[in-house]
């Protein structure tokens, strides 16, 4: 003990130093190597929280729905509602259905798939409506959100420019009454015109006072 207490007295500042040092990283390391362990996953176990100062992005549940782009799809459903509403689609359609009914008329028995009166036929356009009708639904409901956006960003854009407006009306104003209580060069002029004239009056008066004693 005397021999290790005299060691470390002999050590200098900076050695101690270093040895507190390479104590503190074997000290996070054991700590690191511990938590290492208690975050392994047990076979069958849930797995393990990766930060627990952070909440949980989805509850778990028995049945795990399969997530998608919102955005993504939304922007499909808007390619097919706007194709839906071309006369292309109206075209291609119609070209297929007559195309359906000439094959399960006019061809042999053996060759067809859906005689009269077209159930198959009926069953395949009753599925594009079903499918159609939420895919345009979903596309004005953007559309809405769209316009809606727009109209508060118009909102926004004509206050400010009636705020810009009634501010520019108020400098304006102000600048007229001040405008108004400057002195213009006719007014100056007018004003240095009076006062001469009122000077050359008192010169004449002080003249003749001074001509009245010597006449008399």
């Amino acid at each position: 003990m005397d021999a290790d207490r005299k060691g470390r007295r002999e050590e200098s500042p900076r050695q101690r130093l270093q040895g507190e040092l390479r104590e503190l990283r074997q000290l996070r390391a054991r700590e690191g190597g511990a938590r290492d362990r208690r975050t392994e996953t047990v076979p069958g176990g849930p797995a393990p929280r990766s930060r627990l100062d952070q909440p949980r992005t989805g509850r778990p549940g028995l049945l795990t729905l399969p997530s998608y782009d919102p955005e993504a799809f939304g922007k499909l459903s808007e390619r097919i509602a706007r194709f839906l509403g071309t006369g292309r689609f109206i075209v291609w359609m119609t070209v297929v259905i007559i195309l359906w009914v000439a094959w399960n008329t006019l061809l042999p028995d053996v060759v067809r798939f859906d005689d009269y009166p077209f159930i198959f036929l009926t069953l395949m356009l009753s599925l594009q409506a079903s499918y159609a009708a939420p895919l345009i639904l979903l596309a004005q409901n953007r559309q809405d959100n769209r316009d809606r956006v727009n109209m508060e960003q118009d909102r926004a854009r004509s206050d400010r420019n009636i705020a810009d407006t009634e501010y520019l009306t108020r400098e304006v104003a102000a600048l007229r009454q001040g405008l108004g209580e400057v002195a213009t060069r006719a007014y100056i002029g007018s004003e240095l015109g009076s006062l001469r004239a009122e000077l050359q009056s008192l010169l004449k008066e002080i003249d003749d006072r001074r001509e009245a004693p010597e006449a008399l």
